[in-house]
C-alpha cells in the first residue's frame, strides 16, 4: 500500500481540527465526532488545547483511503506556533490548507500558502464551513485567485451557500464550462497539453484531463478549490478523493541508506522520549544501531548515536518503517527535533521561517524552585527547540526565546500545569544579534606564573564569515597537535561561548579558525581547555570589534484607500520604509521594511486605522546594524572592556 503524509494547515478558527476529526470519523477510524468546542477532538490532546480551543502541538494520525495510507499532520494555526508548522512541512507529501468560507483569506492564511509555494509542496484549498450564516463562494475565489495564487481553480460547486442546508457538489468534464476553464488553466502550465487542447483533430479524454491535473497539482502549479463543511460532512469525500488522486505517494520499499527527518519529540508515561520522524529512504527497525545527525546554531554537523528499542508506524502495527513512514521512535535518549537519522546528506542548512526575535526572562515565584524551573525550560526545549532557554552565568537569571504574547501565555500555564511551578515575565524585549567588524588573533600559552593558569595553549583566529551562513569552525593546525576529545572540548566551548558576545548578544556570521595548541601530557585534561577557550576566544572578539544588528521584518499591508495616510504615518512613527505603494479602485498596497520589534505594535493599531479591513504580512527578512548607541542585553554586558575580567571571575568561581 502506497503512503501519502499531508499537513491540514489553516488560519487560526479555520476549522482544521474539527476538518481532522471529520476524516477521521468518515474513514471509520472514531466512531464519535468529537468538536473543539467540546474539548473531545483526537488530535487536541493536550489539557491547554482542549481548553482554549487550538491547536499548540503538531498532532499525527492516520487513516486508510483506497490504495493509500494517508497520515495527517494537524498543525497550529496561531502565528505564536509558526515553529510547529515549520517542522511538518519537512516531511509532507501535501497540504490541505483550509480557508474558511466566513472569515475569508487572512494573513496568516497568505503567510503560510506564500511559504507551500516557495517549498513547491502540493497544496489543495479546502473551502470550509459553507453551512455558515455570511458564507460567501464567488467572492471567495475571487480573493483566493487574488491574494493566493491565480492558478487556483474550483473543482466543486455549493448550492445553498450560508444556510444548514449547503450542499457540495463536485465540477465534471461534462460541463463544457468547467472543460474550458480546466483546460486553459492546464494550458498555461504545460506545452504539450496546451497543443492538444488547442488542436481541433485531438479529442482529449477525461483521463487525459485527470492525468495532466495531477502531474500540475504534484509540481505546485496547480492549486484545485473544494467547498464543504467539516461540521456537516458535506464536500469531505471529495476532498479525500481529491488527496487519494491528485497527491504523489511513496511506495515504501526499504531500500538505500536510512534517511528520516524528527519532526516531532514527546515524552512517554515514564519519561522516556519518543521520537516522531519520517523516513525518506532505507528502514527502521527495532534494536537497530544508527547514528544521527544535527546542524548547530554555527553551522557544524554533529553526530551523535543510539540503539532504537522500539519503532511503531503510525496507522499500523508493524515494528518495521519504510520511506514513506511516519514512525514513533523509542530509545534515542539524545535526539531532538529536526536530527535526520541515518545520514547526514541533505541535512536542512536552514529553517523557513525565522527563529523568534523576542525574548523574556522567567522568574519563579518560589525562588527555590529557580533549578526545578531551568529543568522544565529544558524539558519544553526538546519539543520546542526555538524556545532557547538561557541561564545567565552571573546573575542566574533565565531567559526563553518567544514569538509572541500568546506563546508566552502557554508556556506559563505549560508549567504550572505540567510541571508545578508558577512563573511570571520580565517585559518582551527584542533579540538582537552581534556581528563581528573585522578580523582578530588571540593566543593564550601554557604559563605557570599566569593569575588564571591552565594546561592548554589555545591560539584563535576570527573573521566575519558571509551573512547567513551562521559561522564556522576550522583547523589551521594538524588534527593530531591534540587528543581527539580536546579538539571536541574546543570545537563545543566557542559554540557556547559566541552566545553571549560584548554586548551580551548572540554573535552569528563569525568564522572562528583554532591557529594554535599545546598541551602537557598527562596533566592536561579536556577541562583546561574548556577554560581557556572562551578567555582566547573572547579576546580575539573584542580585537575585531562587534556591532549589533536588529531584526528587520519585510511586509506587506493592504488597505482601504481613504485609510492610507493614516497608516502610513504610522508606519514611519515605527520607524518602517515603506517603498511605493500600488493604489487599486478601492485599496493600497504597500511593501517594506520594518523593525521586528515594533511589528506587534503596528499590528495592535491596524484594526483601528484600517476600520477592520486591513491585512498586513510580515516575515523576517534580514538583520541589519542598529542605529544609535548598541543596547546590551543586561548590565553585566554593558561595557565590552569589562567582558574578559567577567569570565576570569566566572572562572574562579568554577
Amino acid at each position: 500500500m502506497k503512503t501519502l503524509n499531508i499537513g491540514i494547515l489553516a488560519h487560526v478558527d479555520a476549522g482544521k481540527t474539527s476538518l481532522t476529526e471529520r476524516l477521521l470519523f468518515e474513514a471509520g477510524v472514531i466512531s464519535h465526532l468529537g468538536s473543539v468546542d467540546g474539548g473531545d477532538t483526537q488530535t487536541d490532546s493536550l489539557a491547554l488545547e482542549r481548553r482554549r480551543g487550538i491547536t499548540i502541538k503538531s498532532a499525527v494520525v492516520a487513516f486508510t483511503a483506497g490504495d493509500r495510507r494517508v497520515t495527517i499532520v494537524d498543525t497550529p494555526g496561531h502565528a505564536d506556533f509558526i515553529a510547529e508548522v515549520e517542522r511538518a512541512l519537512r516531511v509532507l507529501d501535501g497540504a490541505v490548507l483550509v480557508v474558511s468560507a466566513v472569515e475569508g483569506v487572512q494573513a496568516q492564511t497568505r503567510v503560510l500558502m506564500r511559504t507551500l509555494t516557495r517549498l513547491g509542496i502540493p497544496v489543495l484549498i479546502f473551502v470550509n464551513k459553507i453551512d455558515r450564516m455570511g458564507a460567501n463562494d464567488v467572492e471567495l475565489l475571487r480573493a483566493i485567485r487574488e491574494k493566493l495564487s491565480p492558478r487556483a481553480i474550483a473543482l466543486s460547486t455549493v448550492t445553498g451557500i450560508g444556510t444548514p442546508g449547503a450542499v457540495s457538489a463536485p465540477r465534471t468534464l461534462e460541463d463544457p464550462a468547467f472543460a474550458e476553464e480546466l483546460g486553459e488553466v492546464l494550458a498555461e502550465g504545460d506545452d504539450a497539453f496546451l497543443e492538444s487542447f488547442v488542436d481541433d483533430e485531438v479529442r482529449l479524454s477525461e483521463a487525459d484531463f485527470h492525468t495532466e491535473l495531477a502531474r500540475q497539482v504534484s509540481r505546485g502549479d496547480v492549486y484545485p478549490v473544494l467547498f464543504g463543511s467539516a461540521i456537516t460532512g458535506t464536500g469531505v469525500a471529495d476532498l479525500v478523493t481529491a488527496v487519494r488522486e491528485l497527491f504523489p505517494a511513496t511506495e515504501g520499499t526499504g531500500e538505500g541508506t536510512l534517511r528520516a527527518t524528527v519532526f516531532k519529540i514527546e515524552r512517554g508515561r515514564a519519561g522516556e522520549k519518543i521520537a516522531y520522524a519520517r523516513l525518506r529512504s532505507g528502514s527502521l527497525t527495532a534494536r537497530q544501531n544508527i547514528s544521527f545527525y544535527r546542524r548547530e546554531s554555527g553551522g557544524n554537523v554533529v553526530e551523535l548515536s543510539g540503539r532504537v528499542s522500539a519503532v511503531r508506524v503510525i496507522g499500523q502495527e508493524t515494528a518495521a518503517a519504510v520511506s514513506g513512514d511516519i514512525a514513533r521512535i523509542r530509545g534515542l535518549r539524545d535526539v531532538r527535533i529536526g536530527d535526520q537519522l541515518g545520514t547526514a546528506d541533505a541535512l536542512p542548512t536552514r529553517g523557513f521561517f525565522a527563529p523568534p526575535s523576542l525574548e523574556t526572562v522567567v522568574i519563579p515565584e518560589r525562588p527555590d524552585q529557580a533549578s526545578a524551573l531551568y529543568t522544565a525550560l529544558e524539558r519544553l526545549a526538546e519539543a520546542d527547540p526555538f524556545i532557547g532557554t538561557r541561564r545567565h552565568p552571573d546573575t542566574g537569571e533565565i531567559s526563553v526565546r518567544l514569538y509572541g504574547e500568546v506563546q508566552k501565555e502557554i508556556v506559563k500555564s505549560t508549567l504550572a500545569e505540567e510541571f508545578g511551578v508558577a512563573v511570571s515575565f520580565a517585559e518582551t524585549r527584542t533579540l538582537f544579534v552581534e556581528r563581528l567588524v573585522g578580523h582578530g588573533d588571540a593566543v593564550q600559552e601554557m604559563d605557570p606564573d599566569e593569575r588564571l593558569y591552565f594546561w592548554a595553549t589555545v591560539g584563535i583566529h576570527v573573521e566575519p564569515a558571509p551573512p547567513g551562513s551562521g559561522g564556522t569552525f576550522g583547523l589551521s593546525v594538524e588534527l593530531g597537535s591534540l587528543p581527539l576529545a580536546f579538539h571536541k572540548a574546543i570545537e563545543e566551548t566557542v559554540a557556547q561561548t559566541l552566545q553571549q558576545g560584548l554586548y551580551g548578544w548572540e554573535v552569528i556570521d563569525c568564522a572562528v579558525t583554532l591557529t594554535r595548541t599545546a598541551y602537557f601530557s598527562p596533566v592536561s585534561a579536556a577541562g583546561d581547555f574548556r577554560k581557556m577557550t572562551p578567555l582566547v576566544l573572547m579576546e580575539a572578539v573584542k580585537q575585531a570589534g562587534t556591532r549589533v544588528y536588529e531584526p528587520v521584518n519585510r511586509f506587506e499591508l493592504e488597505i482601504p484607500a481613504h485609510c492610507f495616510s493614516a497608516a502610513l504615518l504610522k508606519l514611519a512613527e515605527l520607524g518602517a520604509v515603506p517603498g511605493e505603494p500600488e493604489v487599486g479602485p478601492s485599496s493600497c498596497t504597500v511593501r517594506g521594511s520594518i523593525p521586528a520589534s515594533r511589528v506587534a505594535e503596528f499590528e495592535q493599531a491596524l484594526p483601528g486605522l484600517a476600520q477592520g479591513e486591513g491585512v498586513f504580512l510580515s516575515e523576517f527578512e534580514e538583520y541589519r546594524p542598529y542605529p544609535g548607541p548598541p543596547p546590551s542585553r543586561s548590565r553585566t554586558d554593558a561595557n565590552p572592556l569589562d567582558r574578559k575580567e567577567y569570565l576570569l571571575r566566572t572562572l574562579r568561581r568554577q
